[in-house]
C-alpha cells in the first residue's frame, strides 16, 4: 500500500477537523493539535465501519470523509465518557486535580 503526501495531508486534515468538531460537540472545545488528529483518525474508522451498517451513506469527496469522521470520534468519545465516567479528567481542569479549592 502506497500513501502519497497529499494523501496523508488529507487525512491528517480531515482529522484535525473531525476531532476538534467532536471537542466542540461533547465538551465545548478541542484536545490540542494531536489529540484532536489521533481521535479524529480513530473516528474516521469507527463512522467508516458502523455507518454502512447502519445503512447511512455519506457520499464522496472531503466534506463527506469530515462528517463521517466527526460522527465516529463523537461515538468514541462518548464510548470513553461512558467506561472512564464524567469525572476522569477531562474539563476538571488542573487547578483542582489534588483537591485544593483556592
Amino acid at each position: 500500500m502506497h500513501v502519497s503526501n497529499e494523501s496523508l495531508l488529507v487525512i491528517l486534515f480531515v482529522g484535525l477537523v473531525a476531532g476538534w468538531l467532536a471537542g466542540k460537540i461533547m465538551r465545548g472545545y478541542g484536545f490540542g493539535l494531536i489529540g484532536d488528529i489521533l481521535i479524529g483518525i480513530v473516528g474516521a474508522f469507527i463512522g467508516d465501519w458502523l455507518l454502512p451498517r447502519l445503512g447511512i451513506h455519506l457520499g464522496v469527496g472531503i466534506v463527506a470523509a469530515i462528517v463521517n469522521a466527526t460522527i465516529g470520534a463523537v461515538i468514541l468519545l462518548l464510548l470513553v465518557r461512558l467506561v472512564r465516567g464524567p469525572s476522569w479528567g477531562w474539563g476538571r481542569g488542573w487547578g483542582n486535580r489534588w483537591g485544593r479549592r483556592w
